[in-house]
Parts: C-alpha cells; structure tokens; sequence
C-alpha cells in the first residue's frame, strides 16, 4: 500500500503536467509563436542509402514508437532501419523526423529535458505517449496533421525528394508512429503529390484519418501483441460497428492488408525488431521483419513503374 502511494504521488503530479503541457507545441505551431525546426545537427545526414544525385527505388521515412527522442535513432529503430538499408541500398532513408513533436524539436536536445532524463527517465515517455492521445484527439488532430506532414516533406525535399516524381513515399510505423503516418497522409499528397505506401507494425493509432489518397497500407501485427489490440479496443474508430469511420472504409475499400508475424511481441526480447528472437527458419524476428518490409516497397515500386509504362 505504502508503495502504491508512494508511485501515485510520483507519478500523479507528472500525468497532470504532461496532460496540461503536452497540447503546447501544437498550439505554438498553430498560432506561429515558433517555427519548427528544419536544420539537424552537424554530421548527421537528411538520408542514408541510394545516392542523392540519382533517383532512388523509393524514399522511406522511419516513424518510431515512443521510444524516440532524439535526431538520431532510437536502439531499437536503428537496428530496423540499418537493416533495411543492407537489404534494400536502393532505398533512401530517413530516421530524423520527429513524430511526437510538431516543432519537430528532439525532446532529449531541450535542457529541462535532459535534466529530467537523468533524474525521472519515466517523464520523457510519458511526454510522446501524450503526444500521442493530442494527435488523436478531434480537437487538435487537423492542426498536428499538418504541422508533423509538413515536416516529413521538408526533411523529403532536404533529402532530395523532387514534388512531382512519381517516386513512392514509404511512411514505415512502430507502435504510436502509425498515429502520425495516418495523419500525415493528406499533407504530403498535397505537398509532394507522391504516390505513399504506409507499412505499420504494432500500429497504436485511432483509426480516424483519411486514407483515401494512400496506395496501399500494410499492417503488420502478431496475436501476441497487447499493445496493439488495446488501440483496437480503446478507439471507437477502429472497432468494425462503426463501419462509416475512415479505417473501416478503408477495410472496405480493400486498402488494408493484414500480415501475420506471429509470435512476436510489441516490445521486449520477442519483440518484431528483435535481433535475437529465432524462428523455425533459422531467421531472427528482425530479419523477418526486415524482409517483409523491403519485399513490401519492391513490390509497391514494381506496381508505380508497370502503371506509369501502361499510360505512357
């Protein structure tokens, strides 16, 4: 009992806090108070991957779960997407976009933060777990769309993305990234007017945002996932009563495919990314992971270039 309350009044204050401050950068953004941040820090590159100077197969941008918090990658993001690269060095990369901040500021970069983050680690994940509940809320869910749109297609044109192209854009989601993928649809049409394929796994998302201007969406999910099925669960959006929500259209619609990656948890040592969890093929749970996304981008960039051929 003495320890429950001891965590209650630990924690408490801190879920309040976050609750009051988490709405600030969106409003920041919104009533232009602050501009978001383009420019990342010296040495760290706008992709990595295909050359610049020819046109890559496609362009993946990696949105990380909560764990992200910083430019560059998070431990268990930078494996995937090293591996990604091994696999597919067609492809150009991008790992620095900060879902959880519509400023796209690096909450460990900010001095109150980093004070915090030696003294209450917990606070840093509980600032992107209410990120993502803002994202989803109908009230601010237009407003950090765009602001988290816009700054996956600055960082695309830094990185050499040309408007216009016809290279597919691949939004590649962990957990609450597949909040902000969904969102940021409508803006990069709007802004690059590139094909996008959006590829979730362990997808923590309301089901709320338009994907009717997505190629495809690829889920990539596992029955042992708890996380996961909670979103299912906790978003009224995704529950399959409310056929006329923009998920269950998009289901109906034939949008959606669902890969089974079976058993794998949404985070641990059998999580999908783990390098270390084996298969009966000999394949650790990261390198399935791994095929099945690169396999995923050839054939979406195979289907570009056979309609493209078809109405030239």
């Amino acid at each position: 009992m003495n320890d429950f309350l001891f965590w209650a009044a630990a924690v408490g204050p801190a879920l309040l806090a976050e609750g009051l401050l988490a709405r600030y950068e969106v409003l920041a953004y919104g009533a232009g108070w602050r501009r978001p941040v383009t420019a990342l820090p010296q040495g760290v590159p706008y992709a990595r991957g295909a050359a610049p100077d020819a046109p890559p197969e496609a362009y993946l941008v990696y949105l990380d779960g909560i764990g992200k918090r910083r430019v560059r990658d998070s431990r268990d993001g930078g494996q995937l997407v090293k591996a990604v690269l091994a696999s597919a060095p067609e492809l150009r990369v991008l790992g620095q976009v900060q879902p959880y901040s519509p400023l796209a500021d690096p909450l460990a970069d900010r001095p109150v933060w980093a004070w915090l983050r030696r003294r209450v680690g917990l606070l840093l994940f509980l600032h992107n777990v209410m990120q993502i509940f803002v994202a989803a809320d109908r009230r601010y869910r237009p407003l950090y769309n765009r602001a988290v749109g816009s700054q996956i297609a600055d960082q695309l044109r830094l990185a050499g993305y040309r408007p216009g192209s016809g290279i597919p854009v691949v939004l590649l989601s962990y957990s609450g990234g597949a909040q902000v993928a969904t969102g940021a649809v409508d803006e990069l049409r709007a802004r690059l007017d590139a094909p996008l394929l959006l590829i979730m796994f362990g997808g923590f998302h309301n089901g709320a945002n338009d994907l009717t201007r997505v190629t495809h969406v690829h889920r990539l999910t596992s029955a042992n996932d708890r996380v996961e099925r909670v979103g299912t669960w906790l978003f009224p959006q995704r529950w399959p009563l409310l056929r006329h929500s923009a998920w269950n259209r998009a289901v109906r619609a034939g949008k959606i495919t669902v890969h089974r990656l079976d058993p794998a948890t949404h985070v641990g040592p059998r999580s999908y990314i783990s390098p270390d969890a084996l298969l009966p093929d000999g394949r650790s749970h990261l390198d399935r992971t791994t095929d099945t996304v690169v396999a995923l981008v050839r054939a979406q960039r195979a289907e570009t270039e056979a309609a493209r051929d078809g109405t030239s």
